[in-house]
């Protein structure tokens, strides 16, 4: 489907120079001499490119549609990960790059979807809230108001966050997988 250089969006998936961009950032600016413009700043879903690129409203650019499946994280294998589709049980190999920052957040035997261009894997998504177990935090300050402090703690898959004083070491609560934030404490 074509659309107008202007109304890319956060979030799109477009065809741009024979790849397939995600849109990250966009910046709409209407100079005072010439016409206005999209200042678009994207990544490329298939080798990780960073690239920023200015469309004007004549321009015209392929917005792509992607399949998205559910998939379960069976195993890694070093730096790849093992997943097998839920309908035909066919298990794929990818790499945990196409994680990013998530990565440390899967855990064994959970759904996650894959987002499939030309039936090849381009990206995984996590669920957006998963339960983690505090295996550390600081003890609390005594005379810290509890309305704005919070205390590192670390999390069972090694990742470090910001917590209330009340949560301690032990204590299974909720976390934000793309913040990497808490949300809560788990019931």
């Amino acid at each position: 489907m074509k659309i107008s250089g202007v109304d890319i969006r956060p979030g799109n998936i477009i065809e741009y120079e024979k790849g397939i961009w995600k849109v990250a950032k966009i910046q709409h600016t209407q100079p005072g001499k010439g016409g206005a413009y999209m200042q678009v700043e994207m990544k490329n879903l298939q080798d990780g490119r960073k690239t920023n690129v200015r469309f004007r409203s004549a321009d015209t650019i392929e917005r792509v549609r992607l399949d998205t499946k559910e998939f379960q994280f069976l195993y890694a294998e070093g730096e790849m990960l093992v997943f097998m589709d839920n309908d035909t049980f066919e298990q794929i190999t990818l790499s945990g790059d196409l994680l990013g920052d998530a990565r440390p957040f899967l855990q064994d035997g959970m759904q996650v979807n894959l987002e499939l261009w030309d039936e090849k894997p381009i990206s995984v998504e996590l669920p957006s809230q998963i339960e983690a177990t505090i295996v550390d935090a600081d003890a609390v300050v005594k005379g810290q108001t509890a309305s704005s402090s919070y205390k590192p703690a670390i999390l069972d898959n090694g990742v470090r966050i910001m917590v209330p004083p009340h949560i301690g070491t032990g204590t299974r609560i909720i976390v934000d997988v793309y913040e990497q934030a808490y949300v809560g404490k788990a019931s």
